[in-house]
């Protein structure tokens, strides 16, 4: 299997439209009209100073797009989208590994990359942690849902040091002073009177 990374051009404007509308896209939030997809290619945005796009071609077929954002910060992101049909062989493992390194490559003044998913996007988190991303952030009921629903949302990150190290840092999660817990809920809530300091 021959995975190859090509950059989106404007001629490729239809194929991304076929490709973002015919797909379901359970971990993103959000739809999408071909219309839409039109109008945003026109303008730019998925290639422009800020934004670069590539087709992820497993032996020549589009299965997958990487979408590589705040190319302006010292901290960019990414949104990678992998066709169903292609999911569970690794493509996404590969295509997390080659944006990284494309990534810290080209860029020399970025510091950090970042990516967010659904709590319940196993595969994605499996994909991060393999990568060398550590979990940094967890944001509750953060993701609204196609299904109305709202999910936890799990950020992971890269730094430049560890990447070129091949270590992963994680954060130091115990930073906070030892207190005594407060249980919010079964405080009494003030009722009708005024609770602001005197």
């Amino acid at each position: 299997m021959r995975v190859e990374f090509l950059r989106f051009s404007s001629g490729d404007a239809e194929a991304l439209a076929d490709f973002l509308t015919e797909e379901e896209w359970p971990y993103h939030a959000g739809t999408q009209d071909r219309e839409t997809v039109r109008r945003r290619a026109a303008e730019g945005l998925y290639d422009n100073e800020e934004t670069r796009t590539f087709w992820v071609l497993v032996d020549g077929e589009r299965a997958g797009l990487v979408r590589l954002l705040d190319l302006g910060d010292d901290t960019p992101m990414f949104d990678l989208r992998i066709r169903e049909a292609w999911r569970g062989r690794g493509i996404g493992t590969k295509a997390v590994s080659w944006l990284t390194g494309y990534l810290f490559t080209e860029l020399p003044g970025i510091l950090r990359i970042e990516g967010t998913t659904r709590q319940d996007n196993r595969a994605m988190r499996a994909i991060f942690r393999k990568s060398g991303y550590a979990k940094e952030a967890h944001y509750r009921e953060a993701w609204p849902g196609l299904d109305g629903a709202r999910h936890d949302s799990i950020g992971y990150a890269i730094l430049r040091r560890d990447w070129l190290s091949g270590t992963v840092t994680p954060p130091d999660w115990q930073d906070e002073p030892m207190a005594p817990q407060v249980m919010y809920a079964t405080q009494p809530r003030p009722t009708g009177q005024d609770s602001s300091p005197a």
